[in-house]
């Protein structure tokens, strides 16, 4: 079988999928095996929360720009953060419809609920003075502007002297 053939909606990703959100779900007591061979929940829960949160990064002249989509998250549920003086953070998250009306069930549940988190490395040249970060019709556009390139140093003359 060529994986590089396979597609997402294969059955074998769906199943894995299926796997991970059923390891998140249980105890770990209950999931027994050595803790040091099975990868931690919040690590799972954290690869799952990026795969599952798309953006473009786009360079301009001036600034960086970061787009992610945010559908059906309220601005003020989005957090954007700057970690380690280079990694710009944003996470929140969606959550799940408390009430449900009277015989009303779901047939078909494909949007994704719970945290969602992305990283992303800001490059040396960026001004993280400047960070802003605007959500608009359910696109988080997060603009970083860039630092003004530093002055070529001047050629500094020595004197030659004679004996």
């Amino acid at each position: 079988m060529d994986l590089r053939k396979m597609s997402w909606d294969t059955p074998i990703f769906s199943i894995l999928e299926d796997m991970l959100d059923f390891a998140e779900e249980q105890p770990e007591r209950e999931r027994g095996g050595n803790k040091n061979n099975n990868p931690s929940r919040a690590y799972v829960r954290d690869a799952k929360a990026m795969a599952a949160t798309p953006a473009d990064v786009v360079e301009y002249p001036n600034r960086y720009v970061f787009v992610v989509d945010m559908p059906g998250i309220k601005a003020s549920e989005i957090k954007v953060q700057v970690e380690n003086e280079n990694v710009l953070v944003v996470s929140g998250e969606r959550k799940k419809r408390e009430q449900q009306d009277e015989g009303v069930k779901y047939l078909s549940m494909e949007r994704r609920v719970g945290k969602f988190l992305r990283k992303f490395s800001i490059p040396d040249n960026a001004n993280k003075d400047t960070i802003s970060a605007l959500c608009t019709d359910g696109v988080l556009t997060v603009t970083v502007e860039k630092l003004p390139p530093p002055e070529p140093k001047k050629a500094k003359t020595i004197e030659v002297k004679s004996v």
